[in-house]
Order: C-alpha cells, then structure tokens, then sequence
C-alpha cells in the first residue's frame, strides 16, 4: 500500500514539477517565476517524503526538511529582489 501511494504521489508532483519548470522558464513576471520556484521547492519536499513512505528510510525526511527550508529562504530572498527592483511592463 505504502509503495502504491508513493507512485501516485511521485506521478501527481512529476506532473506540478513539469508546470512548474515550464512557468519559471517562461514566467512574464518576476512574481511569476517566484511562485513557480515555491511550487518546484514544494513538489521536491514531497518526492522526497515519498521516498521516504517507498522506502522506510528516514533520512529521506531529513532531506525533505532541508529543501523545505531552503525553498522557504530561496523564496523570501527573491521576494525582497523583487521589491526592490522596478518591474518592466510587458
């Protein structure tokens, strides 16, 4: 059971990671491209707490905190970016 839902996980975040890497690529907007990086971040925490579920491993849940936070940070530090910056209107 354990291993059937982390396949649909992983196929469900695949799907969200492939979207998401299409708006960060194509993004018109700065915010655009934010929000796409927070939904990669978010889709990675998750294949990794699949993994973990697959597996039994607890270290993939480790892993999952540490992108967590890093996306967390990653995202606050664009944001300031952004606010700082001035936008060009497309």
């Amino acid at each position: 059971m354990n291993a059937l839902l982390a396949t649909v996980v992983v196929t469900g975040t695949l799907l969200a990671l492939a979207l998401a890497m299409a708006r960060l690529l194509r993004g018109p907007s700065q915010a655009d491209r934010v929000v796409a990086l927070d939904v990669v971040f978010s889709a990675s925490v998750a294949m990794a707490a699949a993994a973990a579920l697959a597996t039994g491993r607890v270290l993939f849940l480790d892993v999952a905190v540490g992108l967590a936070v890093v996306g967390f940070v990653a995202a606050i530090v664009w944001a300031r970016l952004i606010d700082k910056s001035p936008e060009d209107p497309r």
